[in-house]
């Protein structure tokens, strides 16, 4: 008779307990492959609606449907055994009510079988928070350089350059913390302000292009495998997969050219 434990997936209450702890762990998958790559690493792994841009050719996440996201998350779920999983609400299913909230939060842990759901925004989307939070549904927050606002911010831009907008930005983290969001993304922020808020608020902040000092860090995982061209400053590339990737398939086409076709004349001979 085996004595191997089961596998027993990483909760949210344990995600929220690691404030001021041992580093957060995160990466974004969208694939089940890849998902099972990252579970042996990752405390949470983020289905992102970056997926838009990194998958499916999008300019920015704007685009992204919310019958994507749960493709994807159900193949992320199926590739897991110990990640929390977490699903990004994409624009337009989140901001109209609380109830529409809800209902599209519902949905997606329903046929993803995740165990939360990502929204953007701080103040204006606390009462949202709340309202989810109160029936079941865990959130992590999002706020500083926001995606789905990019069109409002004028592109990808900074967050917390002007000193004079951090109180701005202090009172939107406090304000998801306050309405029971179990974590908090900060992403393109100053590092002081980032380290700042990190400190202020009881909920553990990860960061992506933030500070040293938030409780985690989260990166997109083609970005990190160099499968994306021209990936953010912040990020550190630890792999070339893009190159290898155009040596692997020139290699193939070359041989097919020379009708030295892989493993056929093993095969039909």
């Amino acid at each position: 008779m085996s004595t191997q434990k089961p596998v027993r997936r990483i909760t949210v209450p344990q995600i929220a307990g690691r404030k001021g702890g041992d580093p957060i762990v995160s990466l974004t998958s969208y694939h089940a492959h890849t998902a099972a790559i990252v579970d042996a690493y990752a405390d949470f792994i983020l289905v992102g609606d970056s997926l838009g841009m990194v998958m499916h050719g999008m300019e920015s996440t704007v685009g992204v449907s919310l019958d994507l996201m749960i493709m994807h998350g159900k193949a992320v779920v199926r590739g897991t055994k110990r990640a929390l999983v977490v699903v990004d609400m994409p624009f337009g299913t989140y901001e109209e009510s609380p109830s529409v909230a809800f209902r599209n939060a519902a949905r997606i842990m329903k046929e993803t079988q995740c165990g939360a759901v990502k929204l953007e925004g701080g103040k204006r989307m606390a009462e949202t928070i709340r309202f989810l939070t109160d029936r079941g549904v865990p959130v992590m927050a999002h706020t500083g350089l926001t995606p789905q606002s990019s069109n409002v911010m004028g592109g990808f831009k900074t967050q917390g350059r002007d000193e004079e907008s951090w109180p701005e930005h202090e009172d939107d983290a406090k304000a998801v913390a306050e309405a029971g969001a179990f974590a908090l993304v900060l992403e393109g922020m100053v590092e002081p302000l980032a380290a700042r808020i990190t400190r202020q608020i009881p909920i553990p902040t990860i960061g992506i292009g933030a500070s040293v000092e938030c409780d985690g860090q989260i990166l997109v995982l083609e970005d990190m495998l160099g499968l994306n061209p021209k990936p953010p400053k912040f990020v550190k590339v630890y792999g070339n997969l893009g190159g290898q990737i155009e040596a692997a398939v020139k290699s193939y086409a070359d041989e097919v050219k020379q009708r030295a076709f892989p493993g056929e004349a093993q095969v039909y001979r």
